[in-house]
């Protein structure tokens, strides 16, 4: 097995890993997904993959890809589970990554759908950085903090490096680096309510 298929493994591990505590959490209602994130997340994710295997990634989707289930499974979740707390704010991020599906396929342009990708994934990150901010209890902490470590794995992993392969999986780490950080400090400020 070869250094990057060691990666790739390690890294859909990780992702895999980090959503057993997180799917606890739901089921015990400590958690409370916030669904237009996790809705937002199963889209871009599954768009993201396509449009990274086909220009090369290889082994480097697998935890993407593995990833793209599981969010599924969790925006399932938020249906009974997940916060109600949706504002004109989360609505307006959830019609933005819809019509950055849009555009992708009507235009086919990998490049330009990696960047409406990662910079829409962003935004379907503002209604849970939102809430996790007001709520910081109401996230699982360590889900967030082993992201970031599986997607430095994706990094290691992918086959070919270029804006394509590269981008969406270094925005995932940047929006789980700020998860993890902005709970962790809320969490010092604000004492847990239970």
């Amino acid at each position: 097995m070869d250094y990057k298929t060691i990666c790739g493994i390690i890294a859909s591990l990780i992702g895999t890993g980090c959503f057993i505590p997180y799917i606890k959490d739901i089921y015990k209602k400590k958690t409370k997904p916030h669904i237009y994130t996790w809705l937002i997340w199963t889209i871009l994710q599954v768009t993201g993959v396509i449009a990274m295997l086909k220009n090369g990634a290889g082994i480097g989707v697998l935890a993407l890809g593995t990833g793209s289930v599981l969010c599924a499974y969790t925006c399932i979740l938020s249906i009974k589970y997940g916060t109600k707390n949706i504002t004109k704010f989360d609505s307006l991020c959830l019609i933005g990554a819809l019509a950055s599906i849009v555009v992708y396929i009507l235009m086919k342009d990998p490049l330009l759908a990696i960047i409406l990708i990662s910079a829409i994934d962003f935004v379907g990150f503002l209604p849970t950085l939102r809430k996790a901010y007001i709520e910081p209890y109401s996230e699982t902490i360590t889900m967030f903090a082993f992201f970031s470590l599986s997607g430095v794995f994706t990094m290691l992993a992918l086959h070919s490096y270029s804006v394509v392969t590269a981008l969406y999986p270094l925005t995932l780490i940047g929006i789980n680096v700020i998860a993890t950080t902005v709970l962790w400090w809320r969490r010092r400020k604000i004492p847990n309510p239970l």
